[in-house]
Parts: structure tokens; C-alpha cells; sequence
């Protein structure tokens, strides 16, 4: 029996027979179906993010492992935290089977090469400290299952997404959360709905990482690292609106802190308010050694 990501989508069986407005409509209708199975794993959620954040704040890093689309996934929600929030390149790191190229062209057999996967858990000294998130539309990514094996052998926290209700990458996760989101609109086409769920719960987990390592100042971005106009324009913004001195005064205060907004903060908020230094919880060092 096929998995539903692979199953035939009988909403969409006559789909090539349709006008463009109905095209659209079905794509549509079928995507607003993604948000309700990404609520329906909320309590796997808090706990994935629990233990993430646990573990950078002890040191340690979080690897997303994946390959194809969900790979890219990965790479992006990694790429996207540090000038975001401030936290080290090397606390989040993205693996993609195929290595960087299959970032921007894919590479369909590079999934099958389970050797790699267990290889880059070797090459990145994978160990106690860290949590490696497997992610994988099917549940049966060879790549993403020998990753976790690896990482699970070698003492890390491991935890794997999918959007079926089983599979092989489930075997050595310690945390499985399926997202089902059911056939697609095209059969397989995993770069659809399977893709959207993968990438909306990624976002979720990875904000709530950061809120609860103390990266956010009520929902500003207070560790946002500003380099260029557009983000030193938003850093002014964010440190007026949390201390309520004028923008003026917020662009003067980060040019005299080298735009270290969590700095200019807490110096505004200690000379205001007496209110405590806000900190940060994590201090991300190596496993090796």
C-alpha cells in the first residue's frame, strides 16, 4: 500500500482537464489544508522545541538533516536564525544530501546514499551535546535514516519529521512527528503540500527555540544582528518601540554600541527604568575535544 504522499489525490484526478481558475482552486483548497495538520502536532512541537532549546543552551547544536526539497528546507530555516537572532553560524547547520549543489540543482539519487548520511555524522563529531532533525516527506529518506542511526549511536537527542504516519527514518528517532497533509495535488509531488507543512512547523519550532533562549523582547527581535540599511532601519524601530525613546535617540545609542541592539537596550533600560539585563541563555561551543 502506498504512503499518502504517494497516493492517488481524487480532488484533483481530472485536474489537467480543468480551466486556470479551477487549477488554482484546487491548489488552493488542498494548501489550506496544511495549517491543520501542522496544529495537530503542536504537542510533539513543545516538546522538540524543549529539547532543542535545552541543548544549545548547554552547547550544543542542532543539525536539520534532509535531502531534495526537504533538505532545502532545512538549509533555509538554518540560514535564516543567525542574522535573525543573533546565534552562531556554526549552532545550526544544515546537511543536504548531495552536498551544496543540491541546494540549487537536484541530485534524485543522492536521497539513496545512506553512507553519506552516516558519514557527515562522523565528519561533524556528532555527539551527547546535540539534537539532529531528520526531515523527510516520505519517512523512508535512506540518507536521513542513516543519519539518525549515526546520530543516535553516537549519543545525540534525534527527532524526525515526515508527512506519513511511519517510515524508516522513525526507527532511531527519539521524537517522530508526522505531518499529514495526505496526496498531492500532483501524485508524489512532496514539493507541495508535504513541502509547505515541513517548512511552516520548521518556522514554528525554530521561533519558539529562539523566544525561549531569550532572543525576543516581547516579539521584537532584540539579537538581530543589522548589517545592512534595511536592518539598521528595523533595529532603530525595534529599540524605540521597546524603551520608547525616539528614533533619533535609538540611532545615535546604536552607533555608539556598533548597533548591538540587546546592548543598546538593556543600557536604556537601566538608565530608564532599572529594569534587569535582558540575557541570552545560549553559548554555543564544539563537541570535539
Amino acid at each position: 500500500m502506498n504512503p499518502d504522499t504517494e497516493a492517488v489525490n481524487p480532488r484533483s484526478r481530472d485536474i489537467d482537464r480543468k480551466t486556470l481558475p479551477e487549477i488554482l482552486r484546487i491548489i488552493n483548497d488542498e494548501d489550506h489544508l496544511v495549517a491543520d495538520a501542522v496544529k495537530r502536532v503542536l504537542p510533539q512541537g513543545a516538546l522538540l522545541v524543549e529539547r532543542i532549546a535545552e541543548k544549545l543552551a548547554g552547547g550544543g547544536r542542532l543539525f536539520y538533516v534532509g535531502a531534495g526539497t526537504s533538505g532545502r528546507i532545512g538549509v533555509m530555516d538554518a540560514a535564516e536564525c543567525p542574522p535573525t537572532y543573533g546565534v552562531s553560524p556554526d549552532s545550526i547547520i544544515a546537511l543536504i544530501a548531495g552536498g551544496p549543489e543540491a541546494v540549487f540543482r537536484a541530485r534524485e539519487t543522492a536521497e539513496d546514499n545512506a553512507g553519506e548520511g552516516k558519514a557527515l555524522m562522523e565528519f561533524h563529531a556528532v555527539c551527547g551535546k546535540d539534537i539532529v532533525v531528520g526531515l523527510s516527506a516520505s519517512g523512508s529518506t535512506p540518507f536521513v535514516a542513516a543519519a539518525l542511526k549515526e546520530a543516535r549511536a553516537r549519543g545525540a537527542a534525534t527527532a524526525a519529521v515526515l508527512c506519513n504516519a511511519g517510515g524508516s527514518v522513525t526507527e532511531n528517532a527519539d521524537l517522530a512527528i508526522p505531518l499529514l497533509t495526505g496526496p498531492e495535488v500532483i501524485t508524489g509531488s512532496t514539493r507541495m503540500k508535504a513541502a509547505s507543512a515541513q517548512k511552516m512547523f520548521l518556522n514554528m519550532v525554530s521561533t519558539a527555540v529562539m523566544i525561549r533562549l531569550g532572543k525576543v523582547t516581547g516579539n521584537f527581535m532584540t539579537s538581530l544582528k543589522p548589517r545592512n540599511k534595511k536592518l539598521r532601519e528595523r533595529a532603530c524601530f525595534i529599540v524605540s518601540s521597546v524603551t520608547g525613546v525616539s528614533q533619533e535617540t535609538s540611532e545615535r545609542l546604536l552607533e555608539r554600541n556598533q548597533y548591538d541592539v540587546r546592548e543598546t537596550v538593556n543600557a536604556l533600560r537601566r538608565r530608564k527604568h532599572g529594569e534587569p539585563r535582558i540575557e541570552s541563555l545560549a553559548h554555543p561551543v564544539s563537541c570535539k575535544g
